[in-house]
């Protein structure tokens, strides 16, 4: 079982329907798309192999709503909220991407640095490597957490990971898997080295840099990067839910061993401000924003509601309710979607306290997939 749980890290009861401050009017179109999201969450949480938990957060321009299903705490029967702690998996690699925008809007770094300019330690075959390659997942480096290498040092030592630059280092052959630029390929080892070359380009450590680039010019007070297993309180619990019961493991494995890839911890309230600051350009500036709003082919993991295409840290999800950006993840115990219209006055979360991905709960998957869609079209209808 736990090289299982190793593997999904590596790549990423009762039941009550609660809708939160500013409910949304009845009648078209906002009401029946609350209504449809409500019911969505309800099944979601009481099927085998569901989340015990889910929340939602919408904007629509007049501040957050909440919506919630099932429990924050199975052992408690604590109802869930927005202001929960969780890990945010993968969505961190979007706080990446904004550390990184932010300090190239600076003028402190380009798009077109490249990793041999700041990180000469880093394997030779990556130095032609450009920051923009990096955010945008066409770098052809090889990703370190698909390394059987790597997932038997995680399983050795869940809660005490090594230091960042160490995570590249379980790769068994750092050659590129294909010409930088001319592909798109979702790695981890992406945004750890974005985030190894923000330190060298600031002279400062990461999870610092993203405090004083993002979360405070944002007002993100409970968001962080952590190293360790331990979670604010009160948090959304995670959950193995291949086991009977769910078993917990929000804090079985440190955020260390993904760290700037997938360690931030955020609630959902947090993140739809995130989310929203991303995609408007808060931190960034006009000609940064254009570069970053440039997509190709590619899809978030796991894949967010609609037609996906990849920009620099950023998705655009075509839904049959209009367009938003953003990102997903997944990690051991949660599955993450958050996104926003591209002007950032609509924008969308949904947490999940399992991790539900295509290949290992292709059932469960496609109908949080779903919510994420009935999610998105709640917060494009009107009031």
């Amino acid at each position: 079982m736990l090289r299982r749980r190793g593997l999904l890290v590596a790549a990423a009861v009762v039941t009550a329907v609660v809708v939160g401050t500013a409910p949304a009017a009845a009648g078209r179109p906002g009401g029946q798309d609350v209504e449809a999201l409500r019911a969505a969450l309800g099944e979601l949480v009481r099927q085998d192999g569901g989340p015990p938990g889910v929340v939602v957060t919408l904007d629509r321009g007049h501040g957050p709503e909440a919506l919630t299903a099932g429990v924050a705490d199975v052992a408690t029967g604590r109802q869930p909220g927005a202001d929960d702690a969780m890990r945010v998996a993968s969505v961190a690699k979007a706080f990446n991407a904004a550390t990184a925008l932010g300090l190239v809007a600076r003028g402190e770094l380009s798009l077109d640095d490249t990793v041999g300019r700041w990180r000469p330690d880093l394997p030779a075959a990556w130095s032609g490597v450009t920051l923009r390659q990096l955010l945008g997942h066409t770098s052809g480096i090889p990703d370190f957490s698909a390394s059987d290498r790597f997932v038997e040092a995680l399983l050795a030592s869940l809660q005490d990971p090594p230091p960042p630059r160490e995570l590249l280092s379980y790769l068994d052959d750092p050659a590129l898997l294909f010409p930088p630029g001319t592909q798109y390929r979702y790695s981890n080892s992406d945004n750890v080295v974005v985030a190894l070359v923000i330190e060298a380009a600031t002279g400062d450590g990461y999870a610092d840099v993203l405090g004083e680039v993002v979360l405070d010019a944002a007002g993100l007070d409970r968001t962080s990067l952590p190293g360790g297993t331990a979670l604010p309180t009160p948090y959304l619990h995670g959950y193995d839910v291949s086991e009977v019961p769910p078993e917990d493991v929000s804090t079985l494995v440190a955020a260390g061993w993904s760290w700037a890839s997938g360690g931030v911890v955020s609630t959902p309230a947090d993140l739809g401000r995130f989310i929203a600051a991303h995609v408007r350009g808060d931190v960034t500036d006009a000609a940064t924003r254009e570069e970053q709003f440039r997509f190709r082919p590619g899809s978030s993991e796991p894949p967010g509601p609609g037609d996906n295409a990849a920009g620099l840290g950023l998705f655009r999800y075509e839904t049959r309710c209009g367009t938003v950006f953003g990102h997903t993840g997944n990690t051991l115990g949660y599955t993450q979607f958050a996104a926003a219209t591209a002007d950032g006055r609509r924008a969308v979360t949904v947490s999940a306290s399992a991790q539900l991905t295509p290949s290992t709960s292709p059932d469960r998957f496609e109908e949080l997939r779903e919510v994420f869609e009935l999610a998105t079209c709640a917060a494009l209808a009107e009031r």
